[in-house]
């Protein structure tokens, strides 16, 4: 066998060269359209690809090995996706950094991967030079302006000369990427995902729900975050389709975009959308004609939501369930059976999932969601008792309530965590919030367990309301009393500017609680 045909065979196991063929096949169709910048940056399919190469041979260069761990710290733009394929391509291991998190996380997260180099953008996080020199690691590089001692990334990568890199051989099991939880409700997590379960995760979805490469999908989600790279911007390189970058979430220049590069899908959690749904002005000017899909998920979605939503842009709503250690193992049926309000699909081809319940029995109907296939993760990080308890025999233990009804659509109802008693009943939050979204002034809501002196403990809930509102606390425990039931009605009705959000942009539960209980206490003194 020759040395190209080898080459050829390194690439088809290694997930940085995904998008290598449809590379080939669509060199001078657009890529990405990065929007971080003054005027589009545009790539396309064979840039982007010559990119991704010459980022392997920059860092093999720079002495980094097959096996080496990358800290990857910068914001939303084309960079950061060269560079996550590009380490791999080099048989690195990349560490896709949520930027929100705190200097202790971030600190954690680089010791307990091994980071043996890092590339960042020094103003995606006012500590994280800082940080990052603190632990004397043997690469660094940086997007301008590139601090003192650190090499600059994009002067480099124009002198390195990629054709004759070689890429190394991936074996079976090999990590491809080390994503880590975000760490909000204690010591953050590093999932080990590897080369073919993220490969297969990929094929398998162009294959039952194919990608046309007259595509364009719109990311105004954060890149570090697993649910961008695997619903967006992966389906989109692979099949020579194109990606539309926003450097961050901002109601009227999302829709802008939407409109003005001709989108045919998106995603984002629903407080975007309600967002965006209060922006009537720009909406009833602009229009969608290639809008067919909008993605929905990781935060409570109501039924009028949907609808609002379907009507305002002409395109239908996908909600959506993903895991960062499992991909996503509910889908639409193949069949075109419409989904119903509330669920998140069937399971998908290929994937085996079941329900357990308390005692650890198989329940049909209703249990903790458990899922195996190829994309679920071959373990955490450093953590082998958190490996004992979560990945039994193959199957990833998730921690989510599921409930499936008799046409086998499912439905998340929360977190084991998230569940709680009062006086006896047991209450879902997400139930409590599906409700309180129901109301026509009501934007978002996430509903918490405070102490009660009677029933042990009850819901609160913390929203936001629409711009001149007249509600008010009591109005809205009323609604809640009137539409659903009187053991779970929030207690109390915390209005706020602004819900706490972590940067994958879900809520923050902790940081709610403790504001909830705050405004309780400031109450009372």
């Amino acid at each position: 066998m020759d040395i190209k045909s080898m080459n050829m065979g390194v690439k088809k196991v290694n997930l940085g060269y995904f998008n290598h063929t449809a590379a080939a096949a669509h060199p001078n169709k657009i890529a990405l359209i990065d929007l971080s910048r003054e005027g589009d940056h545009v790539l396309t399919h064979s840039e982007l690809d010559y990119r991704m190469d010459s980022v392997a041979t920059l860092l093999s260069t720079l002495g980094m090995s097959a096996g080496d761990r990358l800290l990857l710290a910068m914001g939303n733009r084309f960079e950061f996706i060269e560079i996550f394929f590009g380490a791999m391509r080099a048989g690195l291991i990349p560490i896709p950094l949520n930027i929100k998190l705190g200097s202790d996380t971030i600190n954690f997260v680089i010791k307990d991967s091994g980071c043996a180099g890092a590339i960042i953008e020094p103003g995606c996080n006012p500590e994280i030079v800082n940080i990052v020199e603190q632990h004397n690691l043997a690469t660094l590089l940086a997007i301008d302006p590139a601090p003192a001692g650190w090499t600059n990334y994009e002067e480099s990568l124009g002198n390195v000369h990629s054709e004759s890199f070689i890429p190394p051989r991936i074996k079976p099991g090999q990590v491809a990427f080390l994503p880590y939880t975000s760490g909000s409700t204690g010591r953050p997590k590093g999932v080990l995902l590897t080369h073919e379960g993220m490969l297969w995760g990929i094929k398998t979805a162009q294959k039952y729900w194919p990608c046309r490469p007259e595509e364009r999908t719109l990311v105004a989600g954060p890149l570090f975050h697993k649910n961008a790279m695997r619903v967006s911007i992966k389906p989109k390189l692979y099949a020579g389709a194109s990606a539309v970058i926003l450097p961050r979430f901002e109601p009227r220049v999302m829709l802008q975009a939407l409109a003005d590069y001709e989108c045919t899908d998106t995603g984002g959690v629903p407080a975007m959308y309600r967002m965006m749904l209060a922006e009537q002005d720009l909406l009833q000017k602009l229009k969608f004609p290639n809008l067919k899909c909008l993605e929905m998920g990781s935060a409570v979605v109501g039924a009028e939501l949907l609808n609002s939503v379907e009507k305002a842009f002409g395109a239908d709503v996908e909600e959506a369930y993903g895991l960062t250690e499992g991909g996503g193992p509910l889908r639409s049926p193949l069949d075109g059976r419409p989904v119903p309000r509330g669920s998140c699909g069937i399971v998908a081809p290929e994937v085996a999932v079941k329900m357990i319940d308390a005692e650890g029995k198989i329940n049909e109907r209703h249990g903790e969601f458990c899922v195996k296939s190829p994309a679920v993760l071959t373990g955490y990080n450093n953590r082998p008792e958190l490996n004992k308890e979560k990945i039994i025999d193959g199957w990833l233990h998730t921690g989510d309530i599921f409930r499936k009804d008799k046409s086998g659509f499912f439905f998340f109802m929360g977190r084991i965590d998230d569940q709680f008693s009062c006086g006896g009943e047991n209450i879902y939050p997400k139930e409590v919030e599906l409700l309180l979204v129901q109301h026509p002034d009501v934007i978002d809501a996430v509903v918490m367990p405070i102490d009660h002196d009677v029933k042990g403990l009850v819901p609160a809930a913390l929203i936001t309301v629409r711009p001149l509102s007249t509600c008010n606390e009591s109005s809205i425990k009323e609604f809640t009393l009137r539409h659903g039931a009187a053991y779970a009605h929030p207690r109390r009705v915390i209005i706020v500017a602004a819900l706490p959000v972590g940067g994958t942009g879900k809520v923050d539960r902790p940081a709610a609680l403790k504001t909830i209980k705050n405004a309780i206490a400031l109450e009372g003194s």
